[in-house]
């Protein structure tokens, strides 16, 4: 048996769904490697498992960051070696399953070891960046990690911010820690890796159905809830997709249709980009169909 199971895919192809049934046939434990869905201000418009689903089979690591902190794959990676080991002494299965690449990529290849940023050089760097615009970040971030600024857009404010925070903050450039990369978590050799691919017309009505029934359980309610406690706007959790646009609603500047309209979008175009960059960053990863990847995941496991 292999000593993880990997399952990654784009938005709405079936991923949780695969994980829930895989770890109830194996004896596994659901394992979350999305980014969005650690956050626990926001169990529905995430798409995260249900509390039935998570009372079905044992589920680590969904829903236990707080929306006001900016969570990343560093912590990420602390938090999940100890819910592997801890999986692994109870003699379960760890499946790991998100949309998140660069978990999967950190989790199976090492990631940098960056020490934890303090509050005040964060805080910092977020107030010039909406004062004197990312364009302006971006050029002394060249001046100081040029390697790194080298391969980011001008406006990508969150990247260019976490870049500049590092350097700011530890006095190393985000390239030089990348260097010396923690061991993976997780033998790529030894897991069953998989890719859920879906037929590019399904993917959109599933992502459609998928947003309106969210807003059918109660996904205004929740980012009204999170709009109140007006986080800053460049949090991760803020950007969650279709979070913008339904707080745009509430805040009276389009409707209720608008808004669905464009969550729906920006959700279309992150699958696009999730498919893209597991074709190029991971292709020793196995693609099955979303219709029969139950029965494809069983036959890799022998």
């Amino acid at each position: 048996m292999p000593t993880a199971i990997l399952i990654a895919g784009p938005t709405a192809s079936g991923k949780s769904a695969l994980a829930l049934a895989l770890a109830e046939r194996l004896g596994g434990t659901v394992i979350n490697a999305d980014s969005m869905q650690v956050y626990r201000d926001l169990r529905i418009i995430t798409a995260r498992p249900s509390l039935a689903e998570e009372a079905h089979v044992p589920h680590r690591l969904f829903g236990h960051v707080d929306a006001a902190e900016n969570y990343s794959v560093g912590r990420w990676c602390r938090d999940v070696a100890v819910v592997l080991d801890e999986v692994r002494a109870a003699g379960r299965m760890p499946i790991l399953v998100g949309g998140t690449g660069l978990y999967f990529k950190a989790v199976t290849s090492g990631l940098a070891a960056v020490p934890e940023i303090p509050q005040e050089v964060r805080a910092a760097v977020r107030a010039r960046i909406l004062n004197e615009g990312a364009p302006a970040l971006h050029a002394e971030l060249m001046q100081r990690d040029p390697a790194t600024a080298a391969r980011l857009m001008v406006n990508d404010r969150s990247r260019i911010s976490r870049a500049l925070e590092v350097v700011l903050a530890t006095g190393r450039a985000l390239s030089d820690w990348h260097h010396d990369a923690l061991p993976p978590l997780v033998q790529p050799n030894k897991a069953v890796k998989l890719f859920i691919t879906c037929e590019r017309k399904e993917l959109v009505r599933r992502i459609e159905t998928r947003f309106h029934a969210m807003l059918a359980a109660g996904a205004l309610d929740e980012v009204r809830a999170l709009a109140a406690r007006k986080l800053d706007p460049l949090l991760p959790a803020m950007k969650a997709h279709g979070v913008p646009w339904l707080i745009r609603h509430l805040s009276g500047e389009i409707s209720l249709e608008e808004a669905a309209e464009g969550g729906i979008m920006d959700t279309r175009r992150y699958a696009k980009r999730q498919v893209t960059w597991f074709r190029n960053q991971m292709d020793d990863w196995t693609s099955v169909p979303a219709e029969d990847a139950f029965d494809r995941a069983l036959g890799l496991l022998g």
